[in-house]
């Protein structure tokens, strides 16, 4: 499996508050789950990281796999984008990460399921 993680778990793994998401975190970090994110989450994580927390980030992104913006991503995103963003107040960070989910057929873990009202995407 294609694990997609979205910013909202992945600042919740890096706090370790919720023990049962940072559990679920170590249960698939050890399987096979290939577990990437997109290149928004790490924009939208390092945009807010405080300095003492840089390193921490550092190390968590080393072990997921980045999956760049192509065209064929931003096509998807901009066709979301078009279709939710009055009806579901959809922002470009999500439909990327949305998009992203879609094109590289990755299950999409995250908090907030109602950012993505997207049919083509599967959630964990």
């Amino acid at each position: 499996m294609k694990l997609l993680v979205d910013s909202d778990v992945l600042i919740e793994v890096s706090r370790g508050r919720d023990t049962a998401l940072v559990e679920r975190w170590n249960e698939l970090a050890e399987s096979d789950t290939v577990i990437v994110c997109s290149a928004v989450t790490v924009a939208e994580l390092w945009h807010g990281a405080l300095p003492r927390e840089q390193k921490l980030l550092n190390e968590l992104f080393d072990l997921l796999l980045c999956i760049p913006m192509d065209r064929e991503i931003g096509r998807m995103a901009g066709d979301f984008l078009r279709q939710y963003r009055k009806s579901h107040h959809l922002e470009l960070g999500d439909a990327v990460i949305g998009a992203t989910a879609a094109v590289h057929k990755a299950v999409l873990w995250t908090r907030n399921r109602k950012h993505y009202p997207m049919k083509e995407i599967a959630f964990f």
